[in-house]
């Protein structure tokens, strides 16, 4: 990858993602221009619902991106500083096309007006999108992509009540309906009532989830050279400790390098 495309692919993930880019920067030098490729990519598509008002709209806009992945693939890439990564991503053989086909089919259900039954649901989407995305980032390091599951499910749950203000706001429901309603919740009232102490409840009840995956992922092995896949995970405990509030990206960056100075979450 020319240096050119690497710096533009490292300025939009900053901007767009700066806990994978700084994770990113932890990789070995050689790797880094993949990684961004790949986190350049998930932000495009993560991002298509927030870009479209109707479902339809949002396939139509996600099968431009499903074709745009088969032309890099290809060698073939669209005039696009992200296609044009994704070839380069492509060309060092790390990547396979169906993953990127199967994170881009998981993407349908942020503009769809479906909703997870329950919390099974909810974390087969968050391992077929964050976790998607991490296996392929640990591939791309030539690590295990096995050791990725309870490390993205932390981080994708804690994400989901980050992001929760914003989903609400559009009348998006992520949380399960089962645990909506254990606390005898619809999810009108749950849209309306920021501060009904039901609510409450059911955001702890999803950050113990979120403890208990990203416990189960310091006790997995050491990840050693995917360590850089996984770095974004060790913002969990901070997310949480922090929620509702926002996390200084300083704060974030030591939580980043106490990590990788450890050799694991």
């Amino acid at each position: 990858m020319d240096q050119h495309l690497a710096k533009a692919l490292g300025s939009a993930v900053r901007a767009a993602d700066p806990d994978r880019y700084f994770s990113a920067l932890f990789a070995p030098a050689p790797l880094r221009g993949a990684l961004l490729a790949l986190y350049a990519f998930n932000h495009e598509v993560a991002r298509v619902a927030e870009t479209v008002r109707e479902p339809m709209l949002g396939a139509i806009r996600l099968e431009w991106w499903r074709e745009t992945a088969q032309g890099a693939a290809q060698g073939a890439p669209r005039n696009h500083d992200v296609a044009r990564g994704l070839a380069a991503l492509f060309a060092t053989g790390r990547v396979a096309l169906a993953d990127i086909e199967a994170l881009i089919a998981a993407r349908s259900f942020d503009s769809s007006a479906e909703q997870f039954a329950d919390f099974a649901a909810l974390e087969t989407y968050l391992d077929a999108t964050g976790g998607g995305l991490m296996r392929m980032a640990i591939q791309v390091l030539g690590g295990e992509p096995g050791i990725a599951r309870e490390a993205a499910l932390a981080y994708g749950v804690a994400g989901l009540l980050r992001s929760l203000p914003f989903h609400n706001a559009r009348h998006k429901l992520y949380l399960p309906l089962d645990l909506l309603g254990a606390v005898t919740l619809t999810p009108e009232e749950f849209f309306a009532g920021p501060n009904d102490m039901r609510v409450a409840a059911l955001l702890r009840q999803t950050a113990l989830r979120a403890r208990d995956h990203f416990a189960a992922a310091r006790r997995g092995p050491r990840p050693g050279k995917a360590l850089a896949a996984l770095l974004p995970a060790a913002l969990v405990p901070v997310y949480l400790k922090r929620q509702g509030r926002e996390v200084p990206i300083h704060r974030r960056q030591m939580a980043l390098l106490s990590a990788a100075m450890r050799g694991r979450l």
